[in-house]
């Protein structure tokens, strides 16, 4: 199987009455979407797209997780077409740049983008013939006009091959249009082909074991690969999808649908990890919190596992069926991913970027090493380009997963695509056995007048543990006395309920503190000098990435304008 439509067929023969979704329609009140009828829906919305002339067309969606947003995702997959799947927190010109940009021909929206895709269409400036709401119930053509339209199209075809069996797939051709994060300007437009995601999902079959009774709750947002792939990776399984209600019902989701799986972002497991945590200080349980922890550990080294009944008040607060999470887009806190096995809770992290589909490398459950994304997954070939004493290099990969370049882009995909590697732009090393280990992107480092490197994420590993932080983020800021170098910087975003009745010096003061014994585990090149802590989030990407660039202008913005003040406040 080459092709992602090979992949929906299978599914649908294979796990005709298995639950493909679970909808949740009002409180207690569900909708069950079995695979043969999720096929049945996708042919239909196929079908109907051909006859209205849309097969050539791209198609775009913007709006959260759904059912109907990879309904249209599967159709446009199934019919051959090309998908533009959108962030749904872009702003308005954001928006209209990526409309015009992919060239979109058509355009499904979610509710809440109504009023934003109302104003991008009136400007005339898109490319945009039909709009379609993923919601049912007013006037406007919706994504469930479209389904019933095929349907009888398909009803009154019984008798010739419909329009969306005669398609023919070019495994390798376009299939995918996906921004990369950053602002408009900045962004880079990946070009994915069916074959690419079909052979990640087929390199994912010997890292990530599922069974056919898993419910997978879709948090990551299927915008980003990440996401995206590991969703088609649930349908080769047979697995249930069901949707979160949002961040703080979380806990509460996993209880409902008895979830078992996931694939997230670090920041979620870690900010449940500290929750369990501090719940049990409160409770002053914390002494048997650890003590359980070593037991099992010790235990689990005679391949003796007790780690569900010692630790099952932790589980059941986790819904109770919680035995797989799946890492990738940031590295995870290790203490983190022993305290979720402690629990019984397997953490698999693994490495990838848009432009590959976007697996690279991954953890396979027993085979771990803390701090390490893993191997290479099947079909994929990694290496390090040009390491330096240390073994440390650029992280480069080739294999069916690597994308067809940057949309437009000629210049862009010349410089990542060398010699038939993809440069990935982060810098690594691979250990004797084989592990890979990250040490941070190349625009990221810190390059001192000294000639040293200090690599941000190395230092943000040993700052996320402190029980009240939030987020940090490590970068270089111009030294005020000698603007040529750079001095390592820290920003921290503090969880105020850690530090009740205490002033901002106080609290400071305390931070500092714990900076300086990090300080003293390092080189004194890599030392932190300044420290700014707030308890305002910094501003991320859609998948929970801090916009480095922009927290560093902030910061300096900041300095200025205070530089301003006291200069005024002394000419006065």
């Amino acid at each position: 199987m080459d092709t992602l439509r090979d992949l929906l067929d299978t599914a649908a023969r294979d796990y005709p009455s298995n639950i493909a979704f679970t909808l949740k329609l009002e409180k207690d009140h569900y909708r069950d979407i079995t695979y043969r009828r999720f096929h049945e829906e996708i042919r239909s919305l196929g079908e109907a797209l051909l006859h209205r002339g849309h097969g050539e067309d791209r198609i775009a969606v913007i709006g959260k997780n759904s059912y109907p947003w990879f309904l249209i995702n599967s159709a446009t997959i199934y019919m051959g077409g090309v998908f533009v799947p959108l962030d749904k927190e872009l702003k308005d010109e954001e928006f209209l740049s990526c409309l015009i940009r992919s060239e979109v021909r058509v355009l499904f929206y979610d509710v809440k983008e109504k009023a934003m895709v109302e104003r991008a269409l009136a400007t005339g400036k898109t490319s945009v013939v039909q709009a379609v709401a993923l919601y049912e119930g007013t006037d406007e053509l919706s994504i469930g006009d479209l389904i019933e339209e095929g349907r009888e199209l398909l009803e009154k075809e019984k008798l010739v091959a419909p329009m969306v069996d005669r398609v023919v797939i070019d495994p390798e051709a376009l299939a995918y249009l996906i921004f990369t994060s950053g602002t408009t300007s900045q962004s880079k437009i990946v070009m994915l082909s069916q074959k690419n995601l079909k052979s990640n999902t087929n390199g994912l079959l010997s890292v990530i074991p599922l069974e056919e009774d898993d419910t997978n709750i879709a948090l990551l947002p299927y915008h980003h690969t990440f996401g995206l792939t590991g969703q088609w990776y649930m349908f080769v399984c047979g697995c249930r999808t069901v949707f979160c209600d949002g961040l703080k019902h979380v806990q509460a989701n996993f209880k409902e649908y008895g979830v078992s799986l996931f694939i997230g972002v670090p920041l979620l497991i870690e900010t449940m990890y500290k929750k369990i945590l501090r719940t049990a200080e409160k409770e002053g349980q914390a002494g048997r919190l650890r003590v359980a922890s070593k037991i099992c550990r010790g235990l689990n080294k005679v391949h003796i596992n007790l780690n569900n009944i010692i630790f099952h008040g932790v589980r059941e607060a986790l819904g109770g069926k919680l035995r797989l999470v799946v890492l990738g887009a940031a590295a995870a806190d290790p203490e983190c991913i022993k305290g979720f096995k402690d629990f019984g809770i397997e953490c698999i992290q693994g490495y990838g970027l848009t432009e590959t589909s976007p697996v690279l490398s991954a953890e396979i459950p027993g085979r771990c090493r803390p701090g390490s994304v893993g191997h290479p997954i099947g079909g994929v070939e990694m290496d390090i380009y040009e390491p330096n004493e240390e073994g440390i290099g650029e992280v480069i990969a080739r294999g069916d997963n690597v994308m067809l370049g940057y949309y437009k882009n000629e210049e862009a995909t010349k410089e990542v695509m060398i010699d038939g590697w993809f440069h990935t732009g982060d810098l690594g090393y691979r250990d004797k056995d084989g592990f890979y280990f990250l040490t941070g992107r190349k625009k990221n480092v810190i390059v001192l007048r000294n000639g040293k490197n200090v690599f941000p994420e190395e230092l943000e590993v040993l700052i996320a543990p402190l029980p009240y932080v939030r987020e940090n983020i490590v970068i270089g800021l111009p030294d005020h006395g000698n603007e040529k170098d750079l001095v390592v910087s820290l920003k921290l975003v503090y969880d105020p309920e850690f530090f009740p009745d205490k002033t901002p010096e106080e609290i400071h003061a305390e931070i500092s503190k714990d900076i300086d014994a990090v300080n003293a585990t390092v080189p004194s090149y890599k030392r932190i000098k300044r420290i700014y802590v707030t308890d305002q989030e910094m501003e991320k990407t859609s998948t929970g990435k801090v916009r480095r660039f922009k927290e560093r202008e902030y910061i300096l913005a900041e300095e200025a304008a205070e530089e301003e003040a006291k200069k005024a406040a002394s000419e006065e």
